[in-house]
């Protein structure tokens, strides 16, 4: 038995020293930070001087006298629960068409094709270029020649038409590598399954879908969702580069950019690292929810 013990102490203590270096680096760059921006939060810290100490002020200012950072909470969470359910369907329904392809090549080409708007910067230049606020923008220039209105209407500056146009080039950039998630997810599927489920009754792909793949690509289904809560919440890049930070009366201002706007423009640390523990919340409690769902759909 002692022996037994200490092969088994032996093993243990193996695996953690192989650990060790991910556990420091994890530790030092993530739980860390972490802790200490709930501790800056009580804070008024602007960088140059010692913090000082103001309890729940910041949380207080944020949620009774900051009205931008409300709009900016009601615009994402607007924002978050179209694109998130939107944008992981998108992606699971893309990746399962891609799947039945028969040739490997044309299946390779097409995921590069979809992956590629996630990547490309000229992305933005696209869509800049789609709704532009003059005649020649290709959503005026459209609606004009079929007569739909009689001027150039101001897409990107016009409070009602901004945070649609966000959400609408979001999904369009949803492909992400959650979809690359899924797609691996949909290859890793043992062929076998199938046949035996054609045995016990399965008639179509359908249902092949529903009570074979994705019980089967379970943690790939998470870890899409898991990637594509992440880029919902902290994805600031398509609000700033199409309408600018701020935009219109902050009509499409999101709660990353007003973070980025007090922590890397104010220099106001403290009341940054408030917004940054209450966006990590949010993240928090969807990524449960989503989980907690994925999982049900999964059994």
């Amino acid at each position: 038995m002692k022996k037994k013990k200490r092969f088994a102490l032996n093993q243990e203590s193996t695996s953690y020293l192989m650990m060790a270096p991910f556990l420091l680096l994890f530790s030092v760059f993530t739980v860390i930070p972490v802790f200490a921006t709930i501790l800056i939060s009580f804070t008024n810290y602007n960088v140059l001087e010692t913090p000082e100490f103001v309890g729940w002020q910041n949380y207080i200012n944020l949620f009774v006298h900051d009205d931008i950072f409300m709009k900016a909470m009601s615009n994402t969470l607007v924002y978050a629960v179209i694109t998130g359910p939107l944008g992981f369907i998108m992606a699971f329904i893309v990746a399962w068409i891609l799947n039945d392809m028969r040739s490997d090549f044309a299946r390779a080409l097409l995921t590069f094709i979809v992956y590629v708007p996630t990547l490309s910067g000229t992305a933005f230049i696209i869509w800049k270029l789609i709704f532009d606020g003059d005649v020649y923008g290709y959503a005026n220039s459209f609606l004009m020649s079929f007569g739909f209105v009689n001027e150039p209407v101001q897409w990107l500056t016009t409070e009602a038409y901004i945070l649609p146009i966000i959400i609408i080039v979001q999904l369009w950039m949803s492909m992400g590598t959650g979809f690359l998630a899924m797609r691996a997810g949909f290859s890793s599927v043992d062929r076998s399954l199938y046949e035996a489920a054609a045995v016990d009754g399965i008639k179509n792909r359908f249902q092949e879908l529903f009570y074979i793949t994705i019980p089967a690509m379970g943690p790939h289904l998470m870890t899409a969702a898991v990637l594509q809560i992440t880029s919902m919440f902290a994805n600031a890049a398509i609000s700033e580069n199409l309408v600018g930070s701020p935009s219109t009366n902050y009509a499409g201002h999101l709660i990353i950019q007003h973070l980025n706007d007090y922590s890397s423009v104010r220099f106001q640390r403290g009341y940054a690292s408030a917004i940054s523990v209450i966006l990590f919340v949010m993240m928090i409690a969807m990524n449960k929810l989503v989980l907690k769902a994925l999982d049900k759909v999964g059994r």
